[in-house]
């Protein structure tokens, strides 16, 4: 018993800087911005209880709105993401001739910082960049289209960046599950005369599947918290056609110092996820015979 309670004490020992940084810089920081959200907090003014106050602004304010319809459009692109992740996966988990080169040049996206892809796609997006001269070239447009520029194209230009963004991180994700896989299993269906399309479906699927769940949810709750590619490439603009639910809490509380509101939008942005999230497990959860 003795031993069992040193064991034990040993681990919390190691244990105990991790859980001080996690109370420091989650817990606290969470609790007391969830406090905040229904204050009138102000750094010139001394602080009250508002209720519901800052809730009712952001839930009557059209902007709030706009960015939580944007940040369920945004969850478009997961299928799309999975799908393009899975297949390259798939393509590199075969041991070809430079193949290591095209696993590191898919994962690059992952590793360039948002500012430098913020400049990239910028260039690309622009009137005069070089997707509108590619496609200007070839004939598919008569005119220059203004991604960035147009209120109805704006957000998905976003998305698409975001995609491409995301592919080289489940890649791996989805790569080191099909590695996973007993080759044996792969061995005895090409025996049982399993053609490679009977083998993905039969075998590499539902072995994937974990891999596959996790995945997926992380990236809905990745796509519900956009923020990044909106700040760097559009500000929210054109028209505010843009904004996205937890780049309308940056806004609101760091551009605007309305922190309160701002930190009301990211609560409900944070009880959003939460919820969906739940969903995912329970109807994702692979279903035990």
């Amino acid at each position: 018993m003795k031993t069992s309670n040193k064991h034990s004490l040993q681990a919390y020992l190691f244990l105990t800087p991790a859980l001080v940084l996690l109370v420091l810089f989650s817990f606290w920081p969470v609790g007391f911005g969830s406090f905040l959200a229904f204050t009138d907090f102000s750094l010139v003014k001394e602080t009250h209880w508002v209720g519901l106050d800052n809730f009712r602004y952001i839930f009557d304010n059209e902007m709030f709105l706009t960015g939580m319809k944007n940040s369920v459009l945004f969850l478009l692109i997961v299928p799309f993401i999975q799908i393009g992740a899975i297949t390259l996966a798939v393509l590199v988990n075969n041991q070809l001739h430079g193949i290591r080169f095209f696993r590191a040049a898919y994962y690059v996206p992952v590793v360039t910082t948002v500012s430098v892809v913020g400049i990239m796609w910028g260039f690309m997006f622009h009137e005069h960049g070089t997707l509108n001269y590619i496609l200007l070239k070839i004939h598919a447009v008569n005119a220059p289209v203004g991604w960035l520029s147009d209120d109805a194209i704006a957000i998905f230009a976003i998305m698409f960046v975001t995609l491409w963004r995301g592919l080289g991180w489940y890649m791996v994700m989805y790569l080191a599950g099909l590695q996973s896989i007993p080759a044996e299993m792969q061995e005895a269906a090409i025996l049982d005369g399993a053609n490679r399309w009977q083998r993905f479906w039969k075998i590499t699927v539902p072995m994937l599947y974990p891999t596959i769940m996790v995945c997926t949810i992380m990236s809905v709750l990745a796509a519900l918290k956009a923020y990044q590619e909106v700040d760097v490439l559009t500000q929210g603009g054109p028209m505010n056609s843009t904004f996205t639910a937890l780049y309308y809490a940056y806004d609101q509380g760091l551009k605007h110092l309305k922190l309160p509101r701002g930190l009301a939008a990211s609560l409900v942005v944070s009880l959003f996820c939460i919820a969906i999230a739940m969903l995912c497990l329970r109807y994702l959860k692979p279903k035990h015979r």
